[in-house]
């Protein structure tokens, strides 16, 4: 075998697809595009969710509500979640976030009631049920309530 006897297999290259060279090509004429029309223009293109000028779908659909830009969404830790952590020790987002409890530690946390706690910890959140507020003090515990965590 020598350096000019190398040769690609058959049929492992393929030729690119010569388009309007002639009707004798195969994909002369009208080049695959059709006939006449917008889409066989150069740079026809229809913008997405265009109707042909009917009134589009997502402008016939009523729309309802609203998303309010200063919602606050509260990651939830209950209280069962909490028995894990050691007698005493200090939870804060970081302690959440570290035992994968939360998905981050810059979100506001809000402790709900769910649960019994058995530890006497001291727990730094954003916000808190009434009940779980309860349940920590019962415990022996302290809830410290952060007014502005993010």
């Amino acid at each position: 075998m020598k350096l000019n006897e190398l040769k690609s297999a058959d049929g492992s290259r393929k030729a690119r697809k010569r388009k309007g060279m002639g009707i004798a090509s195969g994909n002369g004429k009208t080049g695959g595009r059709g006939h006449k029309g917008q889409k066989s223009r150069t740079g026809g293109k229809v913008a997405r969710g265009f109707e042909g000028g009917q009134m589009p779908l997502i402008r016939r659909v009523p729309k309802r509500g609203f998303t309010p830009l200063s919602r606050n969404e509260f990651q939830v830790i209950n209280l069962a979640d909490l028995n894990g952590f050691d007698d005493g020790a200090a939870v804060d987002a970081a302690a959440l976030f570290e035992a994968g409890l939360i998905r981050n530690a810059v979100d506001p946390i809000k402790l709900l009631a769910t649960g019994v706690l058995s530890k006497k910890i001291s727990i730094s959140v954003a916000a808190a049920s009434a009940s779980a507020v309860a349940a920590v003090e019962a415990a022996g515990g302290t809830l410290n309530l952060i007014v502005n965590e993010g």
